[in-house]
């Protein structure tokens, strides 16, 4: 179902944790992507970006204003499936089935808290591979070696934290290279780190998770949420009355 050009699929917790796991256990290459306000809208603005978004494999409603319009749309959508949310589902199912993941993102020390916290909270937890990537562009030797890595590693679940635009572009990139279900979980890795706290309940069932995130990063997110916020809500809503 497009929302802005952008393909969501109206989709649930257990459904798109059910996909994730047949394909993970054939051993598939597939992407998929959790959309929000700052996905859709990016895609919106960057044709290369929604190609990539647009070819995964599911694209799941992460943020509610998304479920609000699907919901307009008549699909009877009761919650989100929300990022860190899933990434614990997921976890939880790959370490009763003995499906080995890996992590691929986030500065060294978050990555290394995440997989303490991860095999903690889930015994068993296969963590076949990780690995915290420069911040920069990789060259073509090392994206070739990260891609070897991670294959020989026997990963069949890839959680991806580069945050959005750039985990997108990646897994879109690697679809087919790497032998690995990708799943882009942005701020997921700082969350079950402990590096950033989550907003409460509360405010994420309303839609402001923006607003806790903003008071917790302003320098970082203040553009991003004063450019897409306001655009998106009259856009969405010029496309529900059919005039845009």
């Amino acid at each position: 179902m497009p929302i802005l050009a952008t393909t969501i699929h109206p989709t649930t917790y257990h459904d798109a944790t059910a996909a994730i796991l047949a394909w993970a256990g054939r051993g598939e290459s597939r992407t998929v992507c959790l959309a929000n306000v700052h996905v859709v809208m990016e895609a919106y603005d960057d044709p290369v970006y929604r190609a990539a978004v647009n070819g995964a494999d599911l694209v799941a409603p992460d943020g509610m204003p998304l479920v609000w319009v699907l919901r307009r749309m008549g699909h009877g959508l009761k919650d989100r499936v929300y990022g860190p949310t899933l990434t614990l589902r997921v976890l939880g199912a790959a370490a009763r089935q003995g499906l080995p993941v890996g992590f691929y993102g986030a500065a060294p020390d978050v990555l290394t808290a995440l997989i303490a916290n991860v095999r903690q909270q889930f015994p068993g937890l296969c963590v076949a591979y990780s690995h915290s990537p420069p911040f920069r562009e990789l060259t073509q030797e090392e994206d070739a070696a990260a891609v070897r890595n991670i294959n020989a590693s026997g990963t069949r679940i890839l959680f991806v934290g580069l945050g959005c635009p750039k985990q997108e572009l990646w897994m879109h990139k690697h679809k087919g290279r790497v032998r690995a279900v990708m799943l882009g979980v942005g701020a997921a890795f700082d969350f079950h780190s402990g590096a950033t706290p989550q907003a409460p309940a509360w405010m994420q069932d309303r839609g402001l998770e923006w607003l806790f995130r903003l008071r917790i990063e302003p320098r970082r997110l203040w553009k991003r949420y004063l450019r897409h916020n306001p655009r998106f809500v009259i856009f969405s809503i010029l496309e529900l009355l059919g005039l845009k």
